[in-house]
Parts: structure tokens; C-alpha cells; sequence
């Protein structure tokens, strides 16, 4: 049997962020996966645009986007990379009714090369529900696995699932929860760090950033994350990449008609 681990987190306050942020364009008002895309930044927004990715570079402004015919944006919520590929999570389902999660694999030259189809195991009910267990709204590249981080609405934990990074069809179950109290939003790996980086957000509309370090030399059940507070207004946080062990890149989705940002975070360890 699997066994699965409840985690505690400290928290940490608002000493050990600062940040500077850069306007994005228009375009990219629902901003929702970050990654890199050469010198440049690639991103998505969600639901509310069409298939398209966004490339702009570190002082926000866009450079080019791209349109895919053959796919659809039914709700693109995160954007993973390794050496070879990209993988686009749609798999955002804030009612929790969803039957077609799906990952797009493209490749570095952003061709769609295939496509990974996700269900959960736990889930028998597909009414329409705000409060939910099986929404998803962060992915990430761990080695020959995709990890996915849910945003449980319903616990304010999230459930860790891995699977391969390879075509198919994949039922999954959590291997890990992490006792987050929040809504997670979005997730980066960086494999020379050994780190893991998320965000997310309460009720309350505070915005959350987690690390953890030894991601992978201490396993799935000994996950310790830190945890801080952003002391930002009017946003949501919804992508992270990390730059390296202290500093990290963020975009959140324009609020209340305000813009896009992207948000230069550094932490002190």
C-alpha cells in the first residue's frame, strides 16, 4: 500500500520576499504558465483566450505569439519543459465536471507531437460543484515524470500525482499531500537545485510562494516546503519559474482592469 503523508508548513513572513514587477501587454492579461523559451519567457493564458502561446522577454515586452489550429484551450492553466519538449496542462476544472483533461506535448520548435489524457481515480461523481477536489492548475518536470499539483478547493491541501511524460492514458492517484492551506496555482522544478518552487492563494486573497528544497534526494513522503507571504495587491498569482536558488520569476493575471505582471521575486533563505 502507498503510503501518503500529511506535511506541515511553517510559515514565513514578509522579510524574506522583495520583488520588483514589469507591465506585460494586454495580450497576456490572463497569464497562466511560465517558462523559457531561449533568452526569452513563454507563456499562456487561460480559458478565456485561444490557442496560442506568448513569448516576451525579461523587461515584458512581446515579442511573437503563436497559434495552434489543432488543439484547443479548453482551460490551459500551467506550461512544463525539459530538454526536448513543452507540455501544456489543460487542465484546469474549477466545477469540477471535467471528463477531457489533457497534456499537449510540443516539441522545442512548438509542433504538437502528442497528447497525455489524465482522470483521477477518486473521482466517481462528475456533478458541477465550486467546492471540488479535481481541479489542477500546476505541472512540472521531474526527471522522466510529469508532476501535477491540484487545487483543492475543498481541503485547501494538494495532492501530488506523477506519471510518465509520454503519450497515453493515465488514471492517477496522489502520492503525496502537502497540507498547503491554500489554492495552488502553479509549479516549477529545477533538477541542478534539486528544487521545487509553487504559488497559491486563500480565500482571503493572499498570495502564497513555497520552496522546497532536496526535492527529490528526500522522496515523495519527506517533502518539507517553507512558506511565504507576498505582500502584493490586486493580484493573482498564476505562473513561477525559477532563475536559480534565490530568484525566481512570476506572472500574476491582470486584476480589477489592471495589467498582467511579471514579478522578479528574490527570497532570502
Amino acid at each position: 500500500m502507498r503510503s501518503i503523508l500529511l506535511l506541515i508548513l511553517p510559515f514565513l513572513g514578509f522579510s524574506q520576499v522583495s520583488y520588483t514587477t514589469i507591465q506585460l501587454a494586454k495580450d497576456l492579461i490572463e497569464t497562466s504558465g511560465l517558462e523559457v523559451y531561449g533568452e526569452n519567457l513563454i507563456t499562456h493564458n487561460d480559458s478565456g483566450d485561444k490557442s496560442k502561446l506568448y513569448v516576451f522577454n525579461p523587461k515584458g515586452k512581446l515579442i511573437k505569439s503563436v497559434r495552434f489550429h489543432d488543439i484547443k484551450n479548453k482551460d490551459w492553466e500551467d506550461i512544463a519543459a525539459d530538454e526536448d519538449h513543452y507540455y501544456i496542462a489543460d487542465t484546469g476544472n474549477n466545477s469540477g465536471n471535467r471528463k477531457n483533461l489533457i497534456i499537449y506535448i510540443l516539441t522545442k520548435e512548438l509542433i504538437v507531437k502528442g497528447e497525455i489524457s489524465i482522470s483521477y481515480s477518486a473521482q466517481k461523481d462528475f456533478t458541477k460543484r465550486a467546492l471540488n477536489s479535481f481541479d489542477a492548475e500546476a505541472l512540472t518536470v521531474v526527471g522522466d515524470s510529469l508532476v501535477l499539483f491540484s487545487k483543492n478547493r475543498l481541503t485547501q491541501q494538494s495532492e501530488l500525482y506523477t506519471f510518465p511524460k509520454k503519450a497515453g492514458d493515465y488514471v492517477l492517484s496522489p502520492s503525496a499531500i502537502l497540507k498547503v492551506e491554500s489554492l495552488i496555482t502553479a509549479a516549477d522544478y529545477n533538477q541542478t537545485h534539486d528544487l521545487l518552487a509553487l504559488t497559491g492563494y486563500n480565500f482571503k486573497g493572499e498570495q502564497f510562494f513555497y520552496t522546497a528544497s532536496n526535492f527529490i534526494k528526500n522522496g515523495w513522503n519527506s517533502i518539507i516546503l517553507k512558506k511565504y507571504l507576498i505582500p502584493i495587491e490586486k493580484a493573482q498569482i498564476e505562473a513561477v519559474k525559477i532563475q536559480d536558488i534565490s530568484n525566481f520569476w512570476l506572472t500574476s493575471e491582470g486584476e480589477k482592469n489592471g495589467f498582467a505582471r511579471l514579478i522578479d521575486l528574490k527570497v532570502t533563505q
